[in-house]
């Protein structure tokens, strides 16, 4: 793992990318969406996150985050939920793709002795800190233009599962922190 990319102050504000494993389209499905977003609901409700721009991609997420007191302590909490409640989602509920994901879950746990069976996020976060009010607005914008350069949309308030729309005067599905 790269040291560079580790969050160093955990009340800096970064951007941070979590990629699942062998980069799988689960994001594709609403469901997995919706757990991601309510657990960062949940976690802004009652962890300390600070969220200031976030996107959903089909196997990724962008977000620039801070945290009240442990950021590194939050993603960790963010990431274990999100990968067991998103990997039972898959084996419980109807999934056309559900032997093809378990199986690409369970051959990244079995190599990673940090995981009993499934490995669904990647171990690093790439964040990079956040040091001034341009740059953070440089990054939003990379970030809300993701769905736009995928062809999702013709502009990035238009894809529900970002804070594009909270930059335009909307109201998102999170809580958007100002900087």
């Amino acid at each position: 793992m790269d040291h560079f990319y580790t969050i160093k102050d955990q009340l800096g504000i970064y951007f941070l990318t979590f990629q699942v494993v062998n980069w799988v389209d689960v994001f594709t499905r609403f469901r997995y969406r919706d757990i991601l977003v309510n657990s960062f609901k949940y976690c802004i409700a009652n962890k300390g996150l600070n969220v200031y721009a976030w996107v959903i991609m089909s196997n990724h997420v962008h977000c620039i985050l801070s945290g009240d007191n442990n950021l590194s302590g939050i993603i960790r909490d963010l990431k274990r939920h999100t990968s067991k409640a998103i990997v039972s989602s898959i084996a419980n509920e109807q999934e056309s793709r559900r032997e093809w994901m378990l199986f690409q879950f369970n051959i990244r746990g079995k190599i990673n002795r940090r995981n009993n069976n499934y490995q669904f996020w990647t171990q690093e976060n790439h964040a990079v800190q956040i040091l001034s009010a341009s740059m953070l607005e440089k990054i939003s914008c990379y970030i809300h233009d993701n769905p736009v350069r995928a062809g999702w949309v013709d502009e990035p308030h238009h894809y529900k599962y970002s804070s594009a729309i909270d930059y335009v005067g909307g109201k998102g599905l999170l809580r958007i922190t100002e900087m």
